[in-house]
């Protein structure tokens, strides 16, 4: 099954959460906790530990994001993990990895695996979807 969204996000706070000892990169990493709101066939909430080395003047870089959503999907109410990832030259997003965890699920998501994916509109609308199964 195919669910679909948009999501915008709430809020975006750096933390000062830094690995010891220290290693010194050509780019910056920073840690920062997010909060998403979804619209769509999948509603809710998520929160986020994000986590990415990148370069805020370019836009080169790379993240990973571990969400924890609670609301529903396509009608259904529960909630579950996914942690996505991805790289970017500026202009593109490759190396993309998206994925349910498994035995995340709660309630009527309990259950639920598979994958997915996000994609950014030329007017910064901020789609996802998941493809995925139950039980």
């Amino acid at each position: 099954m195919r669910a679909t969204a948009t999501f915008t996000v709430k809020a975006f706070v750096p933390t000062e959460l830094k690995p010891e000892p220290a290693v010194s990169t050509g780019l910056p990493v920073g840690v920062a906790t997010m909060e998403k709101h979804f619209e769509g066939e999948v509603v809710g909430r998520s929160a986020t530990l994000f986590t990415a080395a990148f370069d805020q003047s370019t836009g080169v870089g790379t993240y990973v994001a571990m969400e924890s959503f609670e609301g529903s999907m396509q009608g259904r109410e529960g909630a579950f993990n996914f942690v996505h990832s991805a790289t970017t030259s500026g202009s593109d997003r490759t190396a993309e990895f998206f994925t349910i965890v498994p035995s995340s699920g709660t309630g009527e998501l309990a259950g639920i695996s598979g994958a997915g994916g996000m994609a950014v509109d030329a007017d910064g609308t901020h789609r996802i979807w998941f493809d995925y199964q139950l039980g």
